[in-house]
């Protein structure tokens, strides 16, 4: 299985690790795997502009590093969202590239799963309702939903949680 995960976070930290953790027990398991660092790609917000389904034929008008994770996204079997959770929501980049992805609709994966990171307890509920939305919009599978707060961070045994989850694929 080709797994696509798309790491919103900017900084080299706590969802970077959960991101390694998957990619690690996912190709244990024999899966392809690539993390594209959506927090430090160029990526704008969706336009609204409508063209990539009027003249565009499914292509963006706007021409930064969202090819990248477009092309990624239109040829994964999975794909994992991954953020840091800023005053209750996905990083404003993985959130522009989930607004970008508008322009396929509904992508070739048929699984996901959501890996979060935060500071703070009882953060969650805007990314969960979000990542539920994708999936119930795109008939996507949910796979899992893994959370680490304050000192779970980067802990073995959340480390060896979010593994266990790609391994189990």
């Amino acid at each position: 299985m080709k797994i696509a995960i798309l790491n919103g976070s900017p900084r080299k930290e706590n969802t970077y690790a959960m991101c390694e953790a998957f990619a690690e027990g996912a190709k244990e398991a024999g899966h392809e795997v690539e993390i594209l660092n959506v927090g430090k790609m160029k990526i704008a917000g969706c336009l609204g502009c409508e063209y990539c389904h009027t003249k565009g034929e499914g292509a963006c008008i706007q021409k930064d590093d969202m090819d990248q994770v477009i092309e990624a996204y239109k040829t994964a079997d999975m794909v994992v969202f991954a953020s840091s959770i800023y005053y209750f929501s996905m990083t404003a980049q993985l959130s522009a590239a989930i607004q970008r992805m508008y322009c396929i609709g509904k992508p070739a994966a048929t699984k996901a799963a959501l890996l979060l990171s935060s500071a703070s307890p009882n953060v969650y509920d805007g990314p969960i309702g979000t990542y539920k939305g994708i999936t119930a919009f795109t008939g996507i599978q949910d796979m899992g939903i893994i959370t680490a707060c304050g000192e779970e961070n980067k802990s073995e045994a959340k480390l060896a949680e979010v593994k266990a989850l790609a391994a189990s694929l």
